[in-house]
């Protein structure tokens, strides 16, 4: 069976949701944790969050929070939440007050486009669409999180987006270079064929990166101003010789609407039929990429349960269709819905009158009830299946004609989880053990594991499985130790952990048999009860094994055994023992026979009491287990015939309680007493009187029971897989001395204890063992003495079993003064499942042992600077790293430190930059930063051209590692040599820097002209006095008619001081200016030539032809009139007419024969004699005759028209509108 994948427990037991808020307004996200004051971290884009005026995070046991006051649209962004090794994320999403008030009318506008929209627009949340592109859920199962997974190439695919008509959008995908031997192409797709490359201009453009120190390729796909018809699905595809991957996404463009009013074209223009798709993940896609050793796993990952079929359908499947005539759009090559949900097929045909047959395996489906639903909405063909069954995964086709087009549709089983967990288990060697567990569904299958290995069915039955609807069990027959381990099911949606623990059979004495003192022909009862009741036993007299007679009785009814002789003769004194069937012990007592020695008396004999018990003394000690009869039969003489008194504590016992009696026969007074207890306990006595005298006996009565419970243990420390656990005696110890104890445990989430101990357990402080690490327990436990075990103690407070961490790593000094040090190490190497609660530093002095603590409590650094230590000191130091377990190992240094600063010769690391001159431009900022190494702290020194610097023009910081030299704004003056001295005591270092401040060059001097030939002419100039504090590179020289005065560059970054400027124009006059050019840029003036240069004609003078001028003057006439309008309140609206007239006439707009030219409200335009006037959103008050005026030298012409403004349209009349429509 294959592996399969492990899921991850979310710390969280309530996570945080994507949220939407205005602006301005306060959010408050809200998680619980399964473990109360757990350590939680916020996050916003990756960057933790501190509390501050802007967040507030707080924490109450589980429960954490975070709020985020005052909202801007800078706080929209991805955040998440951090406990333990699970990571939430989730997002805020913050609207304008502008776009709160547009949703509001936009959520109108949409429920009044869905009461006109068919069925078919409106689909269920649970229903998938078709084509289905299907997203993996995130860890803790929150959709915020539509990342696709990273598989092939991609090390980052393109995500499906939003945006709205006229904004931008961009597109990233990045590819890892690292195993590729060349340059990746990569190609961008709308649709299935059309390729991008040859589309991009205005609305696309394609870019690609490359990082050289990542080895990532980043392609980008930029679309600008976005419209309607860009929505649709995208495809990437990335090649690289042998390798290749693809992923699709998906782009949505919303319309822009405003928030001015109701757009009413937007009423009656027929809604998009947009499906919800629940994130799943894609199997068909997994399988097609899968290598065929993958296949069984990842069926049983996603619940396949038909993976033949499944593969010889994939395996019949077309990778390309032809186009067709008939369908517009196809259908995708398969298809994936959850079991129980239901799924949405959809053609687009090119006819809209015609019908298609829908067909399963070939097999028409018929319309019957409502598990198939066919529906027509213009173009478009649906097939809806309802409650998807393992049935339903089939192919499919849509016949159209003699055309047709086919899909797959594949049913994923929802994921198995598991409902109830199994529990820890403790049984005897040969006993049969049961681990049951339940899932979520009836008949899934399940795998079944010890110590990581999986469990099979063998020739010797050793393992039996067992299904019962949703229950599963693993039967063990005959525990052995060897079978001791942790035992896990898995199912493709979780798993459960339990331990089973197999102990030797070691019988355990309840209650021992006691020795007896009966008289003659009493009855003696020997009792023990032991803790197996199907355990038997042999009674043995003096060694040699009882026979059940007439007089003698054996029973063992389930764990009691009797040995019961009657009327008891003095031969039946002996002792007698009892030993279990297959234990090497028994249990022994001794039956002892009471003479009664009466002796003839004469009347008025005085009474007497005979307690002669083998020479014991009258005053006894009688011991009675309690809740047990206590019978002192106590035999009397006397004549005449006493009367018998009982006393205890010197007060009368009568009979007035129910479990007292008291009987005086012949020769005997009886005391009984019923269920004995605790207070029952203390002296007895007995007083017999008749007219001849009295008698009296004491007779010691101790009443045993099991001991009190003992106290709550307490959890001395834990272990990787242990802890130790110490309790107090109990109070009590039942009038017997404590044998010993017994131990139990159980998981803080399970209702079953285990016992770890069966022999009692001596000491008050014990070690248990065979734990898992990170799982919470609880101990508690039982008191034994020679009676019985006592009820168990209080559970102890919960613990969970961790290791302490390794020790710190690499301590070593990092700096050392004459009263500090600093100390620096690196985190250990094992941290184990309980996260790092900080580091001790501790210092003792040498030859001592007294470890003084550098700091109160804990620091989370990896570094430390103790101070106020005395100079001269010998001291040794150490880390140690502390988790929930404690300390760990200790990280010491090799060697005593001397606690004293060692002189470290000063030098100056100057940077690369500035070991060339620093070139910078007048105005620039100026901040060189030069470290220094050097103890004691050295005396920094700067001097320019061998005077110190000048505080009012060049600022000078000093640290105790470097030194800065600032000027806020450099000038020429500021160039120049800049020397550094670092001196400590007589020894220094030296270094110097160069700075250069650069400006623009002054203008060339003395342009002149040098001669004039043809076309030729040539200039030479002098260099500029001032050439900005740098070499001049270069000159730039411009020309320009004397007509026009355009100035055009005839060279540029030219090196000399004279040149021949060529190809003039014969007849044209000209001048000539010169610009410097530095590292700065070209001077801001230039030098002119004082006098233009003609450029003389060769050859004969033509003169041309005279003509009268035309006059093309013509008046203004209106070739198109203005058109009386009615427009809607709210909407601009425009009146347009066209006009003619030479020269161009000037236009003016009148309202009611009012000049409205300079009216905010209106807007003229016109182009190519098309006069427009724009109304912005007008009012019924903006109704009337408005009047065009064209004027030119040659007369005028006017045309006027009348605009009506409508009120708009109340929303009740909306309504009964649109359901007319």
């Amino acid at each position: 069976m294959p592996e399969p994948v492990k899921k991850t427990i979310s710390a969280f037991t309530k996570k945080p949701k994507t949220q939407e808020a205005e602006e301005g307004s306060s959010v408050i996200f809200e998680a619980e944790t399964e473990k109360s004051n757990a350590k939680v971290k916020w996050q916003c884009n990756t960057k933790d969050l501190v509390g501050s005026s802007k967040y507030e995070i707080s924490a109450n046991g589980s429960k954490h929070s975070l709020t985020i006051k005052a909202l801007t649209p800078e706080d929209a962004n991805t955040y998440a939440v951090i406990a333990g090794s699970s990571k939430v994320k989730f997002e805020l999403k913050v609207l304008s007050k502008k776009e709160t008030s547009a949703t509001a009318s936009e959520e109108s506008s949409v429920t009044q486009e869905q009461q006109n929209a068919p069925p078919a627009a409106a689909p269920r949340e649970d229903e998938a669409t078709a084509p289905t592109h299907d997203v993996p859920p995130s860890e803790d199962g929150q959709p915020p999180d539509t990342r696709q997974d990273l598989t092939g190439l991609f090390t980052e695919k393109p995500q499906s987006a939003e945006v709205t008509v006229g904004g931008n959008i961009t597109f990233v995908a990045k590819v890892n270079a690292e195993s590729l031997l060349k340059k990746p192409t990569i190609k961008w797709f709308k649709g299935k064929w059309m390729d991008l490359a040859s589309k991009s201009g205005k609305h696309l453009q394609l870019k690609e990166f490359y990082d050289r120190t990542t080895k990532v390729y980043t392609f980008e796909m930029h679309i600008m101003e976005a419209k309607a018809n860009f929505a649709g699905a995208y495809r990437c595809e990335v090649l690289s010789r042998d390798k290749f991957d693809s992923c699709n996404f998906q782009l949505t463009v919303h319309e822009a609407f405003t928030a001015e009013g109701f757009d009413i074209r937007a009423a009656f223009r027929r809604t998009a039929v947009q499906m919800s798709a629940e994130p799943d993940v894609d199997v068909w896609d997994i399988l097609s990429h899968a290598p065929a050793s993958e296949y069984e796993k990842i069926a049983f990952q996603h619940g396949i349960t038909d993976l033949r079929g499944m593969l010889k359908r994939l395996k019949k499947m077309k990778k390309e269709e032809k186009k067709s005539a008939a369908f517009l759009k196809k259908l995708d090559p398969a298809y994936q819905v959850t079991k129980g949900h239901k799924i949405k097929f959809a053609v687009e045909v090119a006819n809209p009158d015609v019908d298609v047959k829908w067909m399963k395996n070939g097999q028409e489906i018929q319309p019957t009830g409502s598990k198939y639903i066919f529906e027509s909405v213009g173009n478009m063909r649906y097939l809806t299946i309802n409650h998807c069954s393992l049935a339903d995964d089939a192919a499919y086709c849509c016949v159209l004609g003699e055309e047709k087009c086919t899909t797959e549709l594949f049913v994923k089983e929802p994921p198995v989880v598991i409902v109830k967990n199994l529990d820890d288990q403790m049984v005897m060697k040969g006993e049969r053990v049961e681990f049951q567990c339940e899932v979520s569904e009836e008949g899934a299958n399940v795998k079944w594991e010890k110590d990581g290995v999986e469990l099979t069915r063998d020739e010797s039955f050793k393992y039996r499985f067992k299904k019962d609807g949703c229950k599963h069990i693993l039967i063990i027959n005959e525990a052995a130790k060897e079978d001791c381990g942790h035992y896990k099911v898995k199912t493709n949606g979780g798993e459960s952990v339990a331990e089973l623990m197999v102990q030797e059979k070691e019988l355990e004495v309840y209650q021992s048999i006691a020795d007896l003192t009966v008289k003659a022909k009493d009855q003696a009862v020997f009792k023990c009860e032991v803790s197996d009741e199907n355990v038997r036993g042999t009674w043995y007299k003096n060694g040699v094994e009882v026979k059940p007679d007439a007089r003698i009785n054996i029973t063992h009814i389930g764990r009691i055994h009797k040995l019961t002789i009657d009327n008891v003769k003095p031969d039946d004194e002996a002792d007698y023992t009892f030993e279990p069937d297959g234990y090497a012990f028994n249990l022994s007592a001794k039956l002892n026979f009471m003479e009664v020695k009466i002796d003839f008396v004469p009347r008025q004999d005085p009474p007497k009491i005979h307690l002669d018990c083998k020479g014991h003394t009258a005053e006894s000690t009688i011991v009675v287990v309690a809740g047990n009869k206590l019978r002192l039969d106590v035999p009397i003489t006397g004549d005449p015939a006493p009367t018998v008194i009982w006393t205890k504590g010197g007060k009368v016992i009568t009979e007035g309680d129910g479990r007292v009696q008291v009987e005086t026969t012949k020769g005997h007074c009886i005391f009984t007493l019923e269920g004995a207890e605790r207070q029952d306990e203390g002296i007895y006595s007995v007083v017999v009187r008749n007219p001849a005298g009295e008698d009296t006996a004491d007779i010691n009565v101790k009443v045993v029971d099991v001991p009190d419970p003992p106290q709550a243990p307490r959890i001395l420390s834990v272990g990787e897989d242990s802890c130790v656990v110490q309790w107090d005696p109990p109070l009590f110890d039942g009038g017997q001395p404590i044998t010993g104890y017994v131990l139990e445990r159980k998981k803080k989430k399970s209702y079953r204890w285990m016992r770890l101990n069966f022999d009692p357990y001596t000491e008050t402080t014990y070690e248990a063992k065979r734990m898992i690490e990170g799982v919470e327990y609880e101990m508690r436990v039982y008191a034994v003495n020679g009676i019985g075990m006592s009820r168990h103690s209080p559970a102890s407070q919960p613990f969970v079993p961790v290791a302490p961490t390794s020790e710190p790593i690499g301590l070593c000094v990092d700096d050392i003064s004459d009263t500090s040090i600093t100390l620096k190490w690196k985190a250990p190497e094992r941290i184990g499942s309980a996260d790092l609660e900080g580091y001790g530093v501790e210092y003792c002095k040498e030859g001592s042992d007294e470890w003084i603590p550098a700091i109160q409590g804990l620091t989370e650094r990896t570094s430390l600077t103790i101070r106020e230590l005395t100079t001269g000191e010998k001291l040794q130091f150490r880390v140690r790293a502390f988790n929930m377990a404690g300390p760990s190992a200790p990280a010491c240094l090799a060697q005593p430190v001397t606690i004293r600063e060692i002189m470290q010769r000063p030098k100056i690391c100057l940077p690369r930059n500035l070991r060339q001159t620093l070139i910078k431009k007048v105005g620039d900022t100026v901040n060189l930063v030069i470290p220094f190494q050097g103890k004691p702290r050295p005396k920094v020194t700067w001097s320019k051209d061998g005077q110190l610097l000048n505080s009012a023009l060049v600022s000078v910081r000093n640290s105790d590692t470097d030194t800065i030299l600032f000027i806020r704004k450099s000038e020429r003056k500021h160039s120049g040599q800049y020397d550094l001295h670092v001196q400590i005591e007589n020894v220094e270092d030296k270094a110097k820097v160069t700075l250069q401040i650069v400006d623009v060059p002054g203008a060339p001097e003395v342009l002149k002209v040098l001669d004039v030939w043809g076309f030729n002419v040539a200039l030479d100039w002098k260099p500029p006095r001032d050439d900005g504090n740098c070499e001049i590179a270069g000159y730039r020289i411009q020309k320009a008619d004397k007509k026009t005065m355009e100035w055009f560059t005839v060279f540029d970054q030219y090196r000399r001081t004279n040149c021949v400027v060529s190809d003039l124009i014969m007849g044209n006059e000209y001048l000539f200016r010169v610009f410097a050019i530095n590292l700065v840029g070209h001077s801001p003036e230039a030098c002119n030539t004082k006098d233009s240069i003609y450029i003389q004609k060769t050859g004969m003078d033509w003169k041309p032809a005279t003509y009268k001028e035309l006059d093309f003057s013509q008046a203004p006439k209106f070739t198109h009139p203005l058109v009386n309008r009615s427009v809607i309140a709210g909407y601009n609206a425009t009146l347009s007419c066209s006009v003619s007239g030479v020269p161009k006439p000037r236009v003016t707009w009148y309202k009611n024969k009012m000049d409205i030219t300079h009216e905010a409200k209106y807007r003229m335009l016109s182009k190519h004699g098309v006069l427009t006037l724009e109304i912005r959103k007008p009012c019924p008050f903006d109704g009337g005759v408005y009047m065009c005026k064209a004027v030119n030298d040659s007369g005028e012409d006017v045309v006027e028209c009348k605009l009506e403004v409508r009120p708009q349209i109340a929303k009740e009349e909306k309504k009964a509108g649109g359901s007319v429509c």
